[in-house]
């Protein structure tokens, strides 16, 4: 007779830590989960028996309602598993030497201290939340230590903080005291202050110490070169370390425009490699299949947060800016960029719900008071302002730079970067607005003699984009200094535009269409023009994916039309593009140009009809 077999749960990182070492018996008398009085306790969705596993889901142990445990087997992979010995096997193998509990690396003091000790055991106590060090910096750094004594062993023990330190020591020396199981045990001092025995600090797990020096002295901070080799990698400057920031606010606060804007300052410096984690390739990559319930935006998050913290990991700098309503959610984020070893830097654009408000142009907050959008943050759901964020921005009233400088002044004061010699200085600032901010008074700039070069880009270049070509050269006129071309990201070679779409350019007026030949997108044709303009924002993301250092001159068609209108009416050609390539809204796939590529002369006319009207807006404001 079958029985229905126990649900599976995986712990917490600390709980897998205890259970190893009850497991194992390191924490005896503790013998199980929830024992009374006991800070060695298990957290279940659900009371009953249940079967832990490991994130991979290998089965460990089932643990009965009472916290007894039935062991099923133990952990078998992770960085120096074979250290990682029970006390009964420690007591095995190295029965009669002195146990010393190591928290950190050695240094040359506490090295010096040992070496005179006789044989050692050195028990790295690298459990979850407990080491100076990661867990594996850790026990490198003790195998460094252990090779310059005259004669140390290494075991791991995964003895995790349980957030009291009262607490954590009494564990400790329960620990340690089971793995010596009577042989002598040093406690090494956590730190010495010249002048006096007493400035020996107890700390460290023990039950006997012995050996350390007669007089205390100075103990310089000063390691091994093998181990600060170690402790650089593992701890590296503010400045070289992996770096999250979040910024978090209103819909419409500015914090989309702050964050691509901090970004621009970090590619323009070129010292860090910079990812965004917003827009079009979270939508299509990580946020598909998500709805805009309350549990998929928090889940979204989640998967932002935790590529942003595999980002941090290997030293990059990831910039993202989700609304983020809910506290529990940004500190689930946080826990994983400081797992992942990365510095998390919380940016709260503060702006008010009102100003935010006025800025709305989509009517996103009007349809809410209405109830025609559900669950919409600061309206019909909460937003829970941060009381842990680095800096705190109202960009009310404040151009874009102005807000900014208190992001890099915050970040220069925290040491992660010195961003405060980057700012543009070709245009004046514009005031924070989303999706498209204002430009106000420009900065006179000097118009070039040379010719403007402006490039057309779609998927096959024989539909959309020679017809943007060839509509763009027919309203610019034969006197204009500026010169049209196109291409396709995945273009058609010598080939003649898509004979349905031609048909729409005679009843304008538009001639070239016979000598009309496709070519295929080169980096030298996206290097070479002053302006690209794409029919998609997926066209765009593919141009950026290659070649980020364009964002500057990148845009859809439609975004750039809608920038136009945000800025000067004055400004033309250049100055312009100077204007918008510091100021530019996102990408809307709203305004995409839907592809008629065989769709029928119906669909060709449509697309011809959209394309004809934001280039008018678009040609205009290029000419001087």
């Amino acid at each position: 007779m079958s029985t229905t077999p126990a649900p599976q749960h995986c712990p917490t990182p600390r709980e897998l830590d205890d259970l190893e070492l009850l497991v194992t018996g390191a924490l005896a008398p503790i013998r199980s989960f929830n024992e009374p009085g006991s800070p060695v306790t298990l957290t279940l969705p659900e009371p009953g028996e249940v079967e832990l596993v490991d994130p991979e889901g290998l089965p460990l142990a089932v643990v009965a309602a009472d916290g007894a445990i039935t062991p099923l087997t133990h952990a078998q992979y992770g960085p120096f598993r074979r250290l990682y010995l029970s006390p009964a096997a420690a007591r095995e193998q190295y029965a009669g030497r002195t146990f010393v509990p190591v928290t950190d690396a050695l240094d040359d003091a506490q090295l010096d201290a040992l070496r005179a000790a006789g044989p050692l055991v050195l028990l790295a106590l690298v459990g979850a939340g407990t080491p100076a060090l990661s867990p594996v910096a850790l026990i490198r750094a003790t195998l460094a230590a252990a090779d310059l004594l005259p004669d140390a062993a290494v075991v791991a023990v995964p003895l995790a903080s349980h957030g009291d330190p009262s607490v954590d020591h009494d564990l400790g020396v329960q620990v340690v005291t089971n793995y010596a199981a009577g042989d002598p045990v040093l406690a090494l001092p956590d730190s010495v202050v010249e002048g006096s025995p007493d400035s020996v600090v107890e700390g460290s797990p023990a039950s006997v110490v012995e050996g350390l020096p007669d007089s205390v002295v100075e103990l310089a901070e000063t390691y091994h070169p093998s181990i600060q080799a170690i402790i650089d990698v593992d701890q590296p400057a503010p400045d070289e370390q992996g770096l999250v920031l979040f910024f978090t606010g209103l819909s419409g606060s500015g914090k989309s425009t702050l964050a691509r804007a901090l970004m621009d300052r970090l590619l323009e410096q070129g010292t860090r490699t910079v990812t965004t984690l917003d827009g079009d390739v979270v939508r299509h990559h990580l946020s598909a299949g998500l709805t805009f319930s309350k549990a998929d935006r928090e889940t979204n998050i989640r998967r932002i947060g935790w590529v942003a913290a595999e980002i941090s990991r290997h030293g990059g700098v990831a910039v993202v800016s989700p609304i983020a309503p809910f506290d529990e959610t940004r500190q689930q984020v946080r826990a994983m960029v400081d797992e992942a070893g990365g510095a998390f830097f919380l940016v709260h654009v503060a702006t008010p719900l009102e100003e935010c408000e006025r800025r709305d142009r989509k009517g996103l907050y009007a349809k809410a008071r209405r109830g025609e959008i559900p669950e919409f943050t600061g309206i019909s759901s909460p937003y829970e302002e941060p009381e842990d964020a680095d800096v705190r921005v109202d960009t009310t009233g404040r151009t874009i730079d102005e807000a900014l400088e208190d992001v890099v002044d915050a970040l220069a004061e925290a040491g992660y970067l010195d961003l405060r010699t980057s700012a543009p200085t070709s245009v004046a600032p514009s005031v924070v607005e989303t999706p498209v901010p204002v430009v106000e008074a420009p900065a006179p700039v000097v118009e070039p003699a040379e010719t403007l070069n402006v490039l057309f880009v779609c998927t096959a270049n024989i539909c959309r984009s020679p017809f943007m070509e060839l509509t763009a050269r027919h309203l610019a006129g034969p006197d204009a200094n500026i010169t049209f071309a196109s291409a396709g990201t995945h273009g058609f070679i010598d080939h003649p535009m898509d004979e349905v779409m031609s048909t729409t350019l005679a009843p304008r007026g538009v001639d070239g269409v016979e000598s009309f030949r496709s070519r295929a997108l080169t980096a030298d044709m996206v290097a070479s023009a002053d302006l690209v303009l794409t029919a998609e924002a997926a066209h765009r993301t593919f141009i950026l994916d290659d070649q980020p250092g364009a964002f500057r001159k990148v845009f859809t068609l439609g975004q750039f039309a809608e920038a136009v209108r945000g800025v000067d009416q004055e400004l033309h050609g250049r100055n312009l593009l100077a204007a918008i390539g510091d100021r530019r809204g996102t990408a809307d796939p709203k305004l995409d140009v839907v592809d008629p590529y065989r769709r029928g002369p119906e669909a060709a006319e449509l697309a011809a009809r959209e394309i004809e009207a934001t280039l008018r807006a678009a040609v205009t404001a290029l000419l001087p």
